[in-house]
């Protein structure tokens, strides 16, 4: 819970900079491709995170391997991390950040997960749908999950939508236990 709102709290600092100097798509990529290294090069995040080394080496060591690829803002915002121990809030703070990057886009995300996988013109169905449902642009994942048996579970924002056979059968069950 506390963990959300810290990352809500900077990534929304950082949009708003990131919106007033028109650099949105800019800084999601960077902050994207330095989620990215992190996670290719698990030593590089094991001493960003780790409590002995200092924020001055942190920031070094970033130095060193961004130098040139990243804008200045980001470089900074990086070094705002570090300065106050939240380094380890980046992954969220990163996906904070597309989520107001694509709300200010007027894009929704959503994960559409099949008992079967779909062919293109059933994808291009269920993303018109949801296009409308959402009254935005749906950004959509597919996933193929065979334990649903037949169906679909559709996840948009807080809302789900599970129109899946083992949801039914799940239900059916239910019922019927509740009859005996």
């Amino acid at each position: 819970m506390i963990r959300g709102a810290i990352a809500g709290r900077y990534a929304q600092a950082l949009y708003e900079i990131a919106a007033q100097e028109k650099k949105v798509d800019d800084l999601e990529q960077e902050l994207l491709a330095v989620e990215q290294l992190l996670k290719q090069y698990p030593d590089w995040r094991k001493i960003l995170l780790h409590p002995q080394i200092t924020p001055a080496e942190k920031k070094e060591l970033l130095k060193k391997l961004f130098e040139g690829r990243l804008s200045e803002i980001t470089g900074n915002f990086l070094a705002l991390l570090i300065d106050h121990r939240r380094e380890s809030f980046l992954g969220d703070i990163v996906a904070e950040f597309t989520a107001a990057a694509n709300a200010g886009r007027n894009i929704v995300t959503a994960q559409v997960t099949s008992a079967v996988e779909l062919d293109n013109k059933e994808k291009s169905k269920i993303i018109a749908v949801l296009n409308r449902l959402a009254g935005k642009k749906a950004q959509v994942a597919f996933a193929v999950d065979p334990l649903l048996i037949g169906g679909a579970v559709v996840r948009m924002g807080d809302k789900v939508i599970d129109g899946s056979v083992r949801a039914r059968l799940t239900s059916l069950r239910e019922r019927l236990k509740a009859i005996s």
